[in-house]
C-alpha cells in the first residue's frame, strides 16, 4: 500500500465513522478527527455542545458481531464488579452496542463501537509508578476472570502455541519478518522451541490460562491523577494470564529500564493476588513469546507507523533478547 492508498484508507474509515454516528442521537454537528489508525481506525468525536466520546471503525474479518458484544460484555462486567476503570460502550437508538457503518462512495461496511471518553494520557516508558498500578489493575481482572460466569453465547479466540506457531498464525509467520535472514531464523527457531517445550510443561490450568486483557501496553492505559483506565479490549482472549505480563513491555523489551518495571508490576499485582515461584520462573518466556509474535506483527503490518519505526532493528535486538535468555537457561 503506497501513501495515497492509505490516506484513501483513512478517509474511507472517516466516511464509515459518520455513517455510523448517524445512529446515535448525538445532536449537532459533530467534529471528528483520527486519534489512531492501526488494526482499527478510532476516532474522536466531538458533538456540538456536548462532551467527546469515541467511535471504533473495526478492522474487516476480524472479529464478528458476537465476538464484539463479548468482549464489551466482560468490559461491562469489569467495570461493575471488579472496579476496573474500562469505557462505557454507547448505544444507539436501536438499543445495540455494535453498529453498521457503510462507506457512501465504495459500498464498503464495518462494525462500529461508541465509547464514551476518558480523561488520561499514556504513561511515558519510564513511568514505574504507572506499571505498578498496571500490575495492581490487571490482578484485578485476572481474579475477576477466574471466577466469572460468561455469557451463554460468549466467544473470543484464544492466544495460544497454535495461533503464534501453527500452519496459520494469526499475525502471520515471525521468520517473514523485517530483518530476518539465516542466522537469525537459527537464533530464533532455538527460543521458539524452548519457548514452545517451556509452555507445554508450565500446561494451560485454570489457574495459569483463561480470559485476559492481552494487550496491556502502556498505549492501552489512561492515567489522570490517581485514576487508572483500561481502553482496548479488542484483542481479549484465551492464553496464559502471564501474557498480560508479557504484553506491558511490548516493542521496548531491550530497554535497561524493563527489568525494575517488571519488579514494579510485580509489586502491584501481589498486592491483589499472588503468584507462585513457578509462575514468576517463566516471566520472561511471555516477554520473548510475545516478542516473537510482535516480529510477525511488523512483517504484516508494514503501513502502521510503529512498525516502520522498529523495522531496521527489531529482528536483531529480538536476537540479542534471545540468547541471553536462553543462556540463562542454561546456567
Amino acid at each position: 500500500m503506497d501513501q495515497a492508498e492509505h490516506e484513501e484508507l483513512i478517509e474511507g474509515a472517516r466516511r464509515i465513522a459518520a455513517d455510523a454516528l448517524s445512529h446515535y442521537d448525538l445532536g449537532g454537528d459533530c467534529e471528528i478527527s483520527l486519534l489512531d489508525i492501526s488494526e482499527n481506525a478510532t476516532f474522536k468525536v466531538v458533538p456540538r455542545g456536548d462532551a467527546p466520546v469515541v467511535l471504533r471503525v473495526n478492522r474487516l474479518g476480524y472479529h464478528s458481531p458476537e465476538a464484539i458484544e463479548s468482549e464489551l460484555a466482560w468490559m461491562t462486567a469489569l467495570r461493575l464488579e471488579a472496579g476496573v476503570t474500562t469505557p462505557e460502550a454507547l448505544r444507539a437508538r436501536s438499543g445495540a452496542r455494535v453498529v453498521q457503518g457503510r462507506d457512501p462512495q465504495t459500498g464498503a461496511e464495518r462494525n462500529c463501537v461508541l465509547f464514551e471518553f476518558l480523561p488520561g494520557s499514556e504513561p511515558a516508558e519510564d513511568d514505574a509508578p504507572s506499571f505498578e498500578a498496571l500490575g495492581e489493575v490487571t490482578a484485578r481482572m485476572h481474579l475477576h476472570s477466574r471466577q466469572w460466569t460468561k455469557p451463554e453465547a460468549f466467544t473470543r479466540f484464544s492466544w495460544d502455541l497454535d495461533t503464534a506457531f501453527g500452519n496459520n498464525p494469526r499475525w502471520g509467520k515471525w521468520q517473514d519478518g523485517p530483518g530476518v535472514g539465516e542466522s537469525e531464523i537459527a537464533i530464533l527457531s532455538r527460543l521458539e522451541a524452548t519457548i514452545v517445550d517451556r509452555l507445554k510443561a508450565f500446561g494451560t490450568g485454570p489457574e495459569r490460562f483463561g480470559l485476559v486483557h492481552a494487550d496491556t501496553r502502556l498505549a492501552n492505559l489512561l492515567v489522570e491523577g490517581d485514576q487508572v483506565s483500561v481502553i482496548d479490549f479488542d484483542d481479549c482472549g484465551f492464553s496464559w494470564f502471564l501474557y498480560d505480563l508479557g504484553t506491558t513491555v511490548s516493542f521496548f523489551e531491550e530497554a535497561p529500564q524493563v527489568p525494575e518495571l517488571i519488579d514494579r508490576w510485580l509489586t502491584g499485582y501481589r498486592r491483589v493476588t499472588t503468584l507462585s515461584a513457578e509462575d514468576e520462573a517463566e516471566i520472561w518466556t511471555f516477554v520473548l513469546y510475545r516478542r516473537l509474535l510482535l516480529l510477525a506483527w511488523i512483517g504484516t503490518h508494514a503501513n502502521v507507523t510503529i512498525a516502520q519505526e522498529l523495522a531496521d532493528h527489531y529482528a536483531a535486538d529480538s536476537c540479542t533478547l534471545a540468547e541471553a535468555y536462553l543462556s540463562r537457561l542454561k546456567s
